[in-house]
């Protein structure tokens, strides 16, 4: 059977469920002020399709003119308020960190500690993380890929909803280069053990910490909402891939 390739040449991942909650956008005063004070230096303004998360699959971007310079590229899916985002993206001074992220206020608060910390190796893309694989990063071009506690979507009939799948990880392995490391971290038990099936059967990659879970990678901070999994007594796990 022919099936439709996107413009890299790649099967594109079904858009038919969507793997993040619809929140309200309302920014509060604060957040309006961030955004539009220091949304033209570190938003990549994108053309939308048919949905404000959307990409335009026609729009192409020079990621290194983007960031001014040629570095390595690291991409963070789903930063949330970037609490973990940016004190990483500080140790990584020596690369550029490509964030995606659905919400507005929630890039409105990265914004504005960006501004605070003089963070500059950070520019962020207000989509949906699959949109921004597809068309905003090319092939083979990602040297560290991060993903920390995904929604969970823990109830099974939601199941269908989370975004790590067989064509997730396609399209994953796509943008990574080889050698690269697709680092995750979730506190939801059976979550993490999906994950592991899925990339363990995934010809493009191999474990780094093969039939166990990875060790907590230690420059990834402790952040609030990590802190409430383990109040709440749930396990942190951690994988660590390695694209072939």
């Amino acid at each position: 059977m022919n099936q439709r390739l996107d413009r890299h040449g790649r099967v594109p991942v079904r858009r038919g469920v969507v793997w993040f909650v619809r929140r309200s956008a309302r920014m509060n005063p604060r957040q309006t002020r961030a955004w539009d004070a220091y949304s033209d230096h570190w938003v990549l303004d994108v053309p939308r399709a048919e949905t404000d998360t959307s990409i335009d699959p026609t729009y192409a971007v020079d990621l290194n003119q983007t960031f001014g310079r040629k570095a390595p590229l690291i991409v963070e899916i789903g930063p949330g308020m970037g609490n973990s985002l940016i004190p990483m993206a500080k140790a990584h001074s020596h690369a550029n960190v490509l964030a995606f992220e659905v919400f507005q206020p929630a890039v409105a608060q990265i914004l504005a500690r960006l501004a605070r910390e003089s963070v500059d190796n950070v520019r962020v893309v207000q989509a949906d993380a699959v949109e921004g694989l597809t068309t905003v990063v090319p092939p083979a071009s990602v040297d560290q890929l991060w993903m920390f506690f995904p929604d969970p979507w823990h109830k099974s009939r939601h199941h269908k909803r989370r975004l790590l799948s067989s064509e997730f990880a396609d399209l994953a392995a796509s943008v990574l280069k080889p050698g690269g490391v697709w680092r995750l971290a979730t506190d939801w038990a059976d979550y993490a053990t999906a994950m592991r099936a899925v990339l363990e059967a995934h010809d493009g990659f191999v474990s780094e910490y093969p039939g166990g879970w990875a060790p907590r990678w230690e420059e990834r901070p402790i952040t609030r909402f990590e802190h409430r999994g383990i109040e709440a007594g749930r396990r942190i796990f951690d994988l660590s891939y390695r694209r072939r």
